[in-house]
């Protein structure tokens, strides 16, 4: 299903646009009137629903910035393989960034979205004023072998889209998500392209992992993770020993912490985010209009 376009300004507080201009650029929605603005990236075979119980407690603080994955949910799937490498979605954050008029904001990534919004404060440090990550092992592995995802690429390909069903990580396979969270995630699998969806693991997934250049890190950065995530919790290590100066937050949840620990996770956000704000404070100090 091709993305769809949304007329920009509907009502005040949330902003939606599909930037799809030529067909290569990705969808976002802002949503919220005060504070800093944060650019939120969801991991694979996820959707903007995945910050659905963290954006009304966010936007009290901040203004999130919702971005959709090429192939997933409203953004295009462009032929283009180097659409896909991890340098190019950190060019389309910034355009995003340059569109709203913002000469600096915060980020926040989950699973894969994570690995490219650590790549883009390493590439573009001076337009983060800080970052906030949740279980990534695409970001923290070490880099996956091309010949082992052309395998699985082409075996999904041949599947056609029941393949989608049978992957691990269908939301509809978890036990653990909340009910109108998962209603609205598996809803929008229907959205997924599948051949944009292969690209991401084609072309995308065996070039993120910033495992090697963690120690390069220098804006603020908090790691939420959740602890039931055994995958996750043997590459924490690598984190915490790498990051300089990494706050890090454990919570009661698992690989979709924000999900699971959902007011624990936009509550640390928002102490993050105002911690390291400046400007933000009086402007959330002002009565709301």
């Amino acid at each position: 299903m091709p993305p769809k376009k949304v007329n920009r300004g509907v009502d005040k507080k949330s902003d939606t646009r599909a930037n799809i201009k030529d067909g290569t650029h990705l969808y976002y929605e802002l949503h919220g009137t005060r504070g800093s603005h944060l650019l939120m990236v969801h991991g694979l075979m996820s959707s903007r629903a995945q910050w659905i119980p963290n954006l009304e407690a966010l936007t009290e603080s901040c203004r999130p910035v919702i971005v959709e994955l090429f192939g997933h949910g409203r953004s295009p799937s462009p032929k283009n393989p180097e659409v896909y490498f991890p340098e190019n979605y950190v060019r389309e954050f910034e355009i995003i960034r340059h569109e709203l008029g913002l000469e600096n904001w915060f980020i926040c990534g989950q699973s894969l979205g994570a690995a490219l919004t650590l790549r883009y404060s390493l590439i573009h440090p001076e337009r983060i004023k800080g970052q906030i990550f949740t279980n990534s092992l695409s970001a923290l592995s070490d880099a996956r072998e091309n010949e082992n995802m052309e395998r699985l690429v082409r075996l999904m390909l041949q599947g056609g889209r029941g393949s989608l069903d049978r992957f691990p990580l269908n939301p509809s396979r978890s036990r653990f998500l909340d009910p109108e969270v998962k209603k609205a995630l598996v809803e929008d699998i229907d959205l997924i392209d599948l051949e944009g969806f292969a690209n991401n693991l084609l072309y995308l997934i065996p070039r993120c992992s910033v495992r090697n250049l963690l120690s390069d890190i220098t804006v603020p950065t908090l790691l939420v993770a959740g602890k039931f995530d055994k995958q996750f919790n043997s590459l924490m290590p690598v984190a915490l020993e790498n990051i300089p100066a990494l706050e890090f937050i454990e919570l009661e949840g698992g690989h979709a912490v924000n999900i699971n620990a959902a007011d624990r996770f936009s509550k640390s956000t928002r102490e993050f985010i105002l911690r390291h704000s400046r400007d933000e404070q009086a402007d959330l100090a002002r009565p709301k209009s």
